[in-house]
């Protein structure tokens, strides 16, 4: 086990960039009633510097996404009875993946087993970067031995009561030093880059370590893993390593 304790940089943007230098960034994310978990994260993948982020979500979501930040742009997606995105989406979303740098999905999407059958599918696409977080999460849970079948770039954001659901046999809510044995466990598990969240976030590829010692009590309100989901993918799309 290697500790991490140098955060790497970013380059420097050179001159002659142009808005896609610096990574296309696509978020599946939203459902009525959720809308502002897409948006945070449209906005934070801004905030964080990606050249452009296009937000995907269901249709009656849309208008609302679209209407609070007018600098990503909006996919509608098919959507279900209940507002979230359905498994019909699937083309439509499989075809802006390709235009993309990375992948974002889960933030206020909800669950059903439309969204299983989508997650199930993009996991399995080669050499994809993703980021999965939230009700992504969720829906991965209750898809059976995913990770045999993920051929995708992946890193998982899941908070404790996530992190359980994923792997109940790995968890255990005791020391921090268990934290990061539990994270350790899970990547080498799933081949992903864990990124277990709460008080002394632990990150993690199943080898290399990082433990975050900043941050505060102030940080745990509705919104804010919706921002870091954002965040890391814009990081992400402008060259950073998945850890």
């Amino acid at each position: 086990m290697e500790i991490v304790t140098a955060i790497p940089q970013l380059a420097p943007r050179p001159t002659e960039g142009h808005k896609g230098s610096f990574g296309r960034v696509l978020i599946i994310a939203g459902s009525v009633g959720m809308t502002g978990a897409a948006a945070l994260s449209g906005r934070a993948a801004l905030r964080a510097g990606a050249g452009l982020v296009r937000v995907a979500t269901s249709r009656s979501a849309l208008p609302i996404v679209a209407a609070i930040e007018p600098c990503y742009t909006t996919l509608p997606l098919v959507e279900d009875d209940d507002g979230r995105i359905s498994a019909k989406a699937l083309g439509t979303i499989l075809d802006a993946v390709g235009d993309n740098d990375v992948v974002a999905v889960g933030p206020g999407m909800g669950q059903s087993p439309g969204l299983r059958s989508i997650l199930s599918s993009l996991v399995q696409l080669e050499g994809v970067k993703m980021l999965i977080d939230g009700d992504g999460l969720n829906n991965l849970s209750r898809i059976p031995d995913w990770p045999k079948t993920c051929k995708a770039q992946i890193v998982l954001t899941p908070h404790p009561g996530e992190m359980k659901r994923l792997w109940p046999s790995l968890f255990r809510d005791e020391m921090p030093q268990d934290r990061r044995e539990t994270a350790i466990r899970a990547a080498q598990a799933s081949g992903a880059v864990v990124a277990l969240k709460g008080a002394g976030t632990v990150v993690t590829d199943g080898q290399r370590v990082y433990v975050n010692t900043t941050g505060n009590p102030g940080m745990a309100t509705a919104g804010s893993g919706d921002v870091l989901t954002g965040v890391t993918a814009a990081l992400m799309g402008q060259g950073l390593d998945r850890l």
